[in-house]
């Protein structure tokens, strides 16, 4: 729906233009349904950003919707769009391709002008044949592939913001939407043709010291229709470009019953006071190696049992080392995987954007009904994000969009060293969630052994007792409280005597 701030006043007729499928799903949801028909746009990004991709996927959308469409160009050949779209598997049977691509007599002596500066007749005669190609064959798309050139035609900024109105002018009331490229080669950005433009499209590419290169992109400008601000990430593979428009959870309220779910360790279920509740966060913390990501998979494990569905979204680890980890522990995940319960998905840190694991995730809520996801861990979260500093930001988005869904959110997060009080850790989430899971090393007797211990939970009482935590051949044992020694947490207990409870 517009935006009120952006209406026309209360005497104007109302904007009664259909909005066009661009061909590109999440681009279409980042610009609130479409395109209004009938309209100029401009679409920018620097070279190899995706640009003629998109107009291709316009054109390809129209012709499929038996549309006449035509695309004009002033810099590639039309073997060279016939190359882009066989390497997308596209047709282009149904579009027109129109190259105005100066002729090689151009560069002959006698070809040269002496009388009238080359952008006086070059431009003049460029226009013509745009415009007599546009009366001819009435297209409904048209795309202008680039508006670097006509700008070198123009000769000077003046007559180039003149030749662009021209051109709007010229397709207004023709019924046509014309989308115009630019590759932002010119020396100094201007922004006259985002001024004429019915709304602006941004396309970046942000290359990092290490790992593929991001892409995102961002709408600056679209006159009297609502749309998604901010930047989006997108990527592009076979097939064209696919958008992850950003995440805004508060656009997925839905009503939410409180239940409990239960793990499968009656020690578990105890330290969470009955067990885990849909639509809650809970963080597993501690060093390397005490069990955080054994005691996430259990409880992705028994809502398998139940019959629902969990996602693992791993980042240390391979699935291989994972399936053959907990095996070993009499931890059986085949039979689930093969049956699509649990689904495990490997995640590669520096090939993969925040805005594609966000689609990831709502991927496996939406299509696969996940009743659990599991993070593991932060830690390569956070290596996945370009700019750090935004990781918590996009992580409460995230937690709050599952918890209105009631999904059951766990996350790993690995300390920084092994034993001892000043235990840090890389991303601090724990203000975020809704449960924290403390695991940590102490010594005894000569021996190195786990504790574990519920520090924070928001939905209702918890034990506040520290027990012991070992992984064994038969599976996680989580044993009584150690009320015999105090300085666990330390990594170094003292024992205590503990006076017999009085009787009742």
């Amino acid at each position: 729906m517009p935006d009120p701030s952006q209406t026309a006043p209360a005497t104007a007729a109302p904007t009664t233009d259909p909005l066009l499928q661009i061909g590109v799903p999440g681009l279409d949801d980042v610009l609130g349904g479409g395109l209004t028909s009938n309209r100029l746009y401009l679409l920018e990004g620097s070279p190899g950003a995706g640009k003629t991709t998109i107009a291709m996927q316009f054109l390809i959308e129209g012709a499929r919707l038996g549309e006449s469409v035509l695309y004009v160009t002033l810099s590639e050949t039309a073997h060279e769009l016939a190359g882009v779209a066989r390497s997308h598997g596209w047709d282009l049977s149904g579009v027109r391709v129109r190259e105005m691509l100066p002729s090689h007599d151009a560069l002959e002596p006698e070809e040269q002008y002496t009388m009238f500066h080359p952008s006086e007749v070059e431009l003049s005669e460029t226009t013509l044949k745009i415009l007599a190609d546009v009366e001819q064959l009435r297209p409904q798309r048209v795309v202008f592939d680039s508006l670097s050139e006509l700008r070198l035609l123009a000769g000077n900024s003046l007559r180039y913001r003149r030749q662009i109105l021209a051109l709007k002018q010229f397709f207004a009331g023709r019924n046509c939407t014309v989308l115009l490229l630019d590759d932002m080669t010119a020396m100094e950005h201007d922004l006259q043709v985002q001024s004429i433009s019915h709304a602006v499209i941004r396309l970046d590419q942000l290359n990092s010291d290490y790992g593929a290169t991001r892409r995102r992109l961002i709408v600056t400008k679209y006159r009297g229709q609502s749309f998604r601000t901010g930047y989006h990430d997108y990527k592009i593979e076979r097939g064209g470009l696919q958008v992850f428009p950003r995440l805004v959870a508060s656009e997925h309220l839905m009503p939410l019953e409180q239940l409990r779910m239960p793990s499968g360790l009656p020690g578990l279920d105890a330290l969470f006071g009955g067990g885990l509740e849909r639509g809650t966060s809970t963080l597993f913390v501690g060093a390397p190696g005490t069990g955080k990501s054994t005691l996430a998979v259990q409880l992705a494990l028994a809502a398998a049992q139940r019959g629902e569905c969990a996602a693992l979204f791993i980042f240390d680890e391979s699935i291989h080392t994972l399936r053959t980890r907990c095996a070993g522990m009499g931890m059986d995940l085949e039979p689930y995987i093969d049956a699509g319960l649990i689904r495990v998905r490997q995640i590669d840190p520096a090939e993969l954007s925040p805005g594609e694991f966000v689609h990831l995730v709502r991927e496996a809520v939406h299509a696969h009904q996940a009743q659990v996801v599991l993070i593991d861990s932060l830690n390569g979260y956070l290596n996945a994000m370009p700019d750090e500093r935004f990781l918590i930001v996009q992580l409460h988005e995230l937690l709050t969009y599952l918890g209105q869904r009631g999904v059951a959110t766990l996350m790993i997060a690995a300390h920084h060293g092994l034993i001892g009080s000043n235990m840090t850790s890389a991303v601090d989430a724990s203000y975020l969630a809704d449960a924290v899971v403390l695991l940590r090393y102490f010594e005894m007797a000569g021996e190195v052994r786990q504790a574990i211990s519920v520090v924070k939970k928001r939905s209702g009482q918890h034990e506040r007792s520290i027990r012991d935590f070992s992984l064994t051949a038969t599976g996680i044992r989580i044993g009584e409280p150690l009320r015999h020694f105090r300085g666990i947490l330390t990594g170094v207990p003292v024992p205590v005597d503990v006076p017999p409870s009085s009787p009742p």
